[in-house]
Formats: C-alpha cells, structure tokens, sequence
C-alpha cells in the first residue's frame, strides 16, 4: 500500500508521521514544492525583529531526519502538476509519476497579491516562507527604510507592524474592514488601535488599498509595503482533479478529514474545519489546527477510524508585549449565526495588586436561551494565554457560564488572584443573562 502527501510542514508532516506510526509497512512519499519541509513561520516576524538572530533556528526536520528515523521518503522541489485519481496518480513537473492507493493533500494556502497593483515591485513583501523571512530582513539591513505599510490587521499584519517598528521605521497600518484579527468586536479593535498607537504605530480601518505605487500606499508615503492581506487556501490542484470546496472556498471534508473522492484526505491551511460552536464549516488556518488535522488525515489514509473534533478559533497574538487572544464568536458573530448572544465584559487584576498584578480584560458571549457558552476574549500582559485556553476548553465541552462559573482554577498570589478575571466576567455574564 502506497500514501503520498503533497505538501510538507505542519500538516503533510504530521500526516506521514502518523501514518508511519499506524503502519509500519506502508510505503510514504511526501512531495514538497518548496526547498524546506519543515520551519516555525510563526517565528518569521521574530525573526525580522532581530529577537531570533539567524534563519536556522526556525528550520525543523529534514529529508534526511525522515529518511532514517521514520522511513519516509521526502522530496523537496517536487511540485505536482496534476492528480489523476481515477489512476490513481500524481504527475510531477518533472515528468515523474507516483501511484497511491491513498492521497493526503496539505498544499496550505498563500497570500494572494495578485489584487495589488505594484506588488512586484523589489520593495513589496509577504511573509510566509524562510525565503520571504530572509529577504526583508536584508532589505532592512541594506536600504535602511524609514517608513512601511503594513496591509491587513490579521496576526501576521499586526506581529510584522510591531517588527518593524522596534527596527525603528514608522509603520502605518491599512485595514479593509472595521476590525482586527476577522473579529468582528468594536472594543476589541479599539484595544488592538490604543496599543498599537500607543507605540507610534497608525492605524487606519475601513480604507482598500489596492494599488502599491513606488513611495506610497494612497495617500501614505512609505519605503516599504508588506502584504499581509488576501490569505487564500491552495485548492486550484485538488480542484482539478475533482476534489469538492467548500461555501469557504477551502477543501471540503468530512469529520476523518476525508473529501468527496473515497481514499482522498485534506488537511491544514487548504482545508475547512467544523466549528465546535456553530456546528457549520469553517476556514480558520492556524498553525495548531493544521497540525492536528494532518494527524487525523494520516491516521485515516492508514486504516485507522478517527475523527477530528473541530476548531474554536482560539489564538493569540502580541503587539508590543500585550496579548489579545480570541476563541469562538463575538458577539456580533453569535447574532450573525443565529444566536442570540449576551456579554458581559470586564477588567480585573491579573494577579493580586501586591504581586504586581497587571489589568486584564475578559469578554465572555453566551446564547440567551440555552446560557451556553459561545466565546471570549482576554487582553493583557499577564496570563491571556491561559485565560483564552481556559474558554477554548469551555467551548469545546458546551458549558453553559452558570458551569462555567464554577471552574475551580488555581490560586496563589505569584501567578492568579482568588477571584480569577474568567469567574468575574463569568459571574457578570450570569448577571446580564
């Protein structure tokens, strides 16, 4: 029996490493396009800021790593040009063919700059790959700009805006919608702007910026412009060979991560996921899901029977050394999936003022009929890691907050106070409902 996975990093990997632990026998070719299998592209924004000083601390495994650890094959700069399932068969741009009896496609997704005009231009970047990582940080250490345009608030707009900014450049940052992070929350991204302004960043909502001249974005004069908008999943092969999208335009799946050709997987960023909250498919790529779906994949294209048990959207970004974390629906979300949503949002002391307790913010969303829990958020310097963690594994198990106001979390002055900020904004939620 034969598995071949296109694409490598966090879901491909996973898949072929999970496959092999199911079975031994089983003959495992990853083909990646690309020159590296496996890398942190989160860390990419590190390392631009100069906190990871060189390139090869991001890198993970390689070919070789697999070839004599796990027995897998693993080829670099091997793009598949096509997939014939009916043969069961992947054509390679170099005129190679590979049969399988099971295929896992984990192709991920890009940034889309082909709506930019000017995006070519030696002074345009995206940050993805090693190879982008790589390339702005030369050009900040040659050119020596003084100004940049960061397009898009997501997490990679925000995390690169604060990189460049502690590189000394005056950094201005251009958003299509109303709000940061796809989050639909008006206090939420009025907290992401005070931070971010805060520290000499500008931001501007509701402005498309569409053309990329050579010192300028619009009417923002600038050295330097980063893409960090148009994230779009790579389905273009899979489509090709009959493999069904979504209402997201990502792959669709069922709950083995199996697509609408029987032996045909998907997962990661080219992939949709249920939402464990509303219950509909979502496309949220993250680095964590696309980890956990590559392994449900592999272990399903092995002769296993798994399921993946869906996504909150739970994530966390820094700008500046304040966390804003995010799990399942604000508010506005809530009522646009048919909830009917009630929050309560507070601020409290991340540990006791005598320990240096710092002011953190929790929002948390219920339904009013039900008193389900249906998502939060927290903002601070302390703990909103662990507090978003906390919601996330609520969302996962349907709490209601009246349960939810119950949890018995820890206390002890160095790390929480006795009244954890998640049981007060709980407690007020109890309150409003």
């Amino acid at each position: 029996m034969a598995l071949v996975v296109v694409g490598g990093v966090a879901a491909g990997l996973s898949a072929a490493a999970r496959a092999r632990r199911i079975d031994p026998r089983l003959e495992i070719v990853v083909l990646e396009r690309g020159p590296a299998i496996s890398y942190g592209a989160c860390g990419l924004p590190y390392f631009v800021d100069g906190r990871i000083r060189e390139i090869r601390q991001l890198m993970g495994y390689t070919p070789e790593y697999f070839r004599r650890e796990r027995n897998i094959e693993v080829r670099t700069g091997a793009r598949v040009t096509s997939v014939s399932h009916a043969r069961r068969e992947v054509t390679l741009e170099s005129g190679g063919r590979l049969r399988y009896d099971h295929l896992v496609i984990a192709t991920g997704a890009r940034c889309d700059v082909a709506g930019f005009a000017g995006a070519d231009q030696p002074h345009v970047f995206t940050l993805q790959t090693l190879e982008d990582g790589a390339r702005m940080r030369q050009f900040l250490s040659e050119k020596r700009p003084r100004s940049a345009v960061v397009i898009g608030a997501g997490y990679i707009g925000l995390e690169v805006a604060d990189a460049l900014r502690r590189n000394g450049l005056q950094v201005t940052v251009l958003e299509r919608s109303a709000h940061v992070l796809g989050r639909d929350d008006a206090a939420f991204t009025a907290a992401v702007q005070r931070q971010l302004e805060a520290h000499g960043v500008e931001f501007a909502s509701g402005v498309e910026a569409r053309e990329i001249e050579a010192d300028r974005v619009g009417d923002v004069r600038c050295d330097m412009v980063v893409v960090a908008a148009g994230f779009k999943p790579n389905v273009e092969l899979a489509s090709e060979a009959g493999v069904a999208t979504g209402r997201t335009g990502a792959i669709r799946t069922d709950e083995r991560m199996q697509t609408n050709l029987n032996g045909v997987f998907a997962a990661g960023d080219c992939a949709e996921a249920t939402h464990v909250v509303t219950g509909r498919p979502a496309y949220i790529p993250l680095g964590t899901t696309a980890n956990k779906m590559g392994r449900i994949a592999g272990a399903n294209a092995a002769g296993k029977r798994e399921r993946f048990g869906g996504v909150a959207g739970t994530s966390i970004v820094s700008v500046f050394g304040m966390g804003f974390a995010v799990t399942g629906l604000s508010a506005a979300q809530a009522r646009a999936e048919g909830f009917s949503p009630v929050s309560a949002r507070i601020e409290a002391n991340s540990k006791p003022g005598y320990f240096d307790g710092r002011r953190t913010t929790v929002e948390l969303t219920a339904d009013r009929s039900t008193g389900r829990l249906l998502g939060g958020s927290a903002i601070g310097e302390d703990g909103a890691a662990g507090r978003i963690n906390v919601i996330a594994a609520a969302l996962h198990a349907r709490l209601r907050v009246e349960d939810f106001e119950q949890l018995d979390l820890a206390y002890s002055p160095p790390f929480a106070p006795v009244w954890d900020p998640l049981l007060i904004a709980a407690q007020q939620l109890v309150k409003e409902l």
